[in-house]
């Protein structure tokens, strides 16, 4: 639950792999992107998260031109406070007036009246952090915004966001292979708002690790990622993963791993991976394979 009146489906869909190379410019083939958001919705999934900066403005055209006029139940998050130089170049700009623009351009570009989550992008250490957290706690107030969400913050920033205004969420990079987030994980459990997982799947050390992965994978009859996916569902009550693809086939498999139940031995030994390492993975996954539930996987 987002604010306690939100219900979102707890693997949701990111939106910034369906623009051009380096979330710059368009998707090589909009026709095919769009299609992936309607099949994302068909599949179950009601949360959706994108930002001005995706293109820039490219994500959140292409999420309307597919699905508008929403469903009832869809809940899109976008966000606000960073600047696109160019190709996979980033900077934050937290400044009240750029926020109010940015929120403003992403309510005409997404058809909205509300923005059910909006999220601050990036802190800008040039700007005081209770200022753009201000302007949020403002365009909540006007009606503009209905939640308001942090993203790549600490548990000090939550607090003070918090004493300022209702925070529902934190999104922070969290994977398998790069926890560096849990104490800010653990602080979202204990005040009871949402952890959204962004990169929740870092194909780079997975790919490189698949055979150490793969003894689990093949007692579920899945594949390392959506072992990776599970693993994130099962970590915490308050989890989020949001992962990102333009491929209908990756689509299909990144759902599917929201019905792989790991074991207690699968569980343990996946909180003790570490990219690279002489890992226990096989022997748990061998004592755990012959009463494994198996699943299909997905086709195509």
């Amino acid at each position: 639950m987002l604010g306690n009146d939100l219900g979102i489906s707890r693997l949701g869909f990111g939106a910034m792999r369906i623009t051009g190379r380096g979330v710059w410019g368009e998707p090589p083939d909009p026709t095919a992107a769009r299609a992936v958001l309607r099949q994302a919705v068909e599949l179950g999934v009601n949360f959706i998260d994108t930002a001005d900066s995706y293109g820039p403005d490219v994500s959140e055209r292409l999420i309307a031109e597919a699905l508008h006029p929403y469903p009832a139940d869809l809940v899109i998050a976008t966000k606000g406070g960073s600047r696109r130089p160019g190709p996979g170049n980033w900077q934050p700009d937290g400044r009240p007036d750029h926020l109010r623009v940015a929120c403003e351009g992403s309510l005409r570009r997404l058809r909205l009246e509300q923005i059910p989550l909006y999220q601050l992008h990036m802190v800008d250490a040039s700007v005081p952090f209770a200022e753009s957290i201000g302007t949020l706690a403002e365009l909540r107030s006007e009606g503009t915004i209905r939640h308001i969400g942090l993203s790549s913050v600490t548990v000090e920033q939550i607090e003070q966001a918090r004493a300022i205004v209702p925070v529902v969420s934190v999104q922070n990079r969290y994977n398998l292979v790069d926890r560096a987030a849990g104490e800010v994980l653990r602080h979202c459990e204990r005040v009871g708002i949402a952890f959204i997982c962004w990169s929740p799947l870092d194909r780079g050390h997975i790919a490189r690790d698949t055979r150490r992965l793969q003894a689990i994978a093949e007692a579920h009859d899945a594949e390392p990622t959506q072992i990776a996916l599970a693993w994130l569902l099962q970590r915490s009550p308050v989890t989020v993963p949001i992962p990102g693809t333009a491929s209908s086939r990756h689509l299909v498999g990144n759902m599917a791993a929201g019905k792989i139940r790991l074991t207690t031995d699968e569980g343990a030994a996946l909180d003790a991976y570490r990219p690279g390492a002489r890992t226990i993975l096989r022997q748990h996954a061998r004592r755990s394979a012959r009463r494994a539930v198996r699943f299909l996987r997905p086709s195509g």
